[in-house]
């Protein structure tokens, strides 16, 4: 661990463990045409804080080159996402936005999935949006909603103008923003004495058994874990209270933070602490092993997609996703190897990906003619994908998957 940079959530040490080389930004899909070098890149790469234990990036992209008015994704455009998002909704208008007049304020509320439902249901709600274009979205469908980052100053204006918040949530959010000082203060200024902070982000410990790498990339800045969503909790006032793991996304938790002391903590909260201390997921010699799975991972994948070329196979790939950029600029896939990417996505269609510039094409593509393989970019929904994909099958076409390893199906 040469490379060292400071903690971010304690101002520790942090030792880089893996570098990714150069990427560019994961969600700057680029104009066919465009000058090659106006395209941002940065060096990727992962490190631990020694002293909180922190899984972070070892250098950070400003926020406004990633959250911006041409922000493309939206929470809404899976099937399974929005039935996880309503079924959130629902519990909590049965725990706890029950009171007279709750007030819920979701931080990165994207297009207002779980929010619209929730104003359905005629509760007082905010979401605070810094990326204009999916903030309309959620506006459009009746969600009331802020255009701007979340940090002190902006939470101290909520309540001066809404009053404290019942329930402060943010979905794939947290993991984001690096000036997490200023957003656990705002939290704790927002939040009513009893009320609950959830947030749901990607699990260390499931990237690091199941070697899922491409949850690595600009605009995931910490990976949580619930030794150090502890430890970061209590350095504002707050109190970690319950941990869920959930199946979406490649695993993920979802974490309850309140006013320490408010709540008496869960024992689910004991119980996976005890399971990632005895799984070692946050020591040094674990994470080396995660780099070594990652290597080998790049080195098979090459591999196959090499050999299917030599073989005259078409490969494209399914799902023009944010993580996908890691893959594609850490392994050195190119449109080469993979033909193109079939996407639903307007903002991303007849564009190029990020780095590796292989075209965007929308999904009746797919299908004219099928390819041999298709390389599963979405493989978090990959249920979803392949019942909807069985004509694929049906064809003869096989999906490639590379987490937690390198396989063909």
């Amino acid at each position: 661990m040469s490379n060292t940079t400071n903690c971010r959530v304690c101002n520790g040490t942090v030792g880089e463990f893996f570098d990714f080389g150069r990427q560019p930004l994961s969600d700057a899909f680029v104009e066919p045409g465009a000058d090659p070098a106006q395209e941002f890149f940065y060096r990727l790469a992962v490190g631990l804080c020694t002293g909180c234990a922190m899984v972070q990036l070892m250098e950070e992209v400003p926020r406004d080159r990633m959250f911006h008015e041409a922000y493309p994704y939206h929470s809404s455009g899976s099937a399974f996402m929005r039935t996880h998002f309503e079924e959130l909704a629902k519990r909590l208008l049965d725990t706890e936005l029950t009171g007279a007049d709750p007030f819920i304020v979701e931080l990165g509320c994207n297009d207002g999935v779980m929010l619209k439902a929730l104003a359905d249901a005629g509760v007082r709600h905010l979401g605070v949006e810094p990326s204009g274009g999916v903030a309309d979205v959620a506006a459009a469908k009746g969600v009331r909603v802020r255009k701007s980052f979340f940090e002190e100053d902006t939470a101290r204006q909520i309540r001066a103008g809404d009053g404290p918040a019942d329930v402060i949530y943010a979905a794939n959010t947290l993991c984001h923003i690096p000036y997490m000082g200023s957003i656990l203060t705002g939290v704790t200024a927002l939040l009513a004495p009893g009320g609950v902070f959830v947030f749901e982000d990607p699990y260390l410990g499931d990237i690091v058994e199941r070697s899922s790498f491409d949850q690595i990339y600009d605009e995931h800045f910490f990976f949580f874990a619930a030794q150090s969503v502890q430890a970061m909790a209590a350095r504002h006032g707050l109190e970690l209270v319950d941990v869920e793991r959930i199946p979406v996304h490649g695993g993920e938790v979802r974490y309850t933070l309140a006013h320490a002391g408010a709540r008496t903590p869960a024992p689910a909260v004991a119980e996976l602490i005890a399971q990632e201390r005895a799984n070692g997921i946050a020591d040094p010699s674990t994470l080396q092993r995660f780099g070594a799975n990652v290597l080998k991972i790049r080195t098979d994948l090459m591999a196959l997609l090499s050999r299917l070329r030599e073989e005259g196979k078409t490969v494209v790939g399914y799902g023009a996703t944010a993580k996908s950029a890691t893959v594609t600029n850490f392994c050195g896939i190119d449109a080469d190897l993979v033909t193109f990417v079939s996407d639903s996505t307007p903002a991303k269609i007849g564009r190029l990906t990020p780095g590796a510039h292989i075209p965007v094409r929308e999904p009746a593509a797919f299908s004219q003619p099928y390819p041999d393989y298709a390389l599963l970019f979405a493989w978090n929904h990959a249920e979803e994908i392949m019942a909807k994909e069985q004509a694929f099958r049906d064809a003869g076409g096989r999906w490639i998957l590379y987490v937690p390893d390198v396989r063909v199906v």
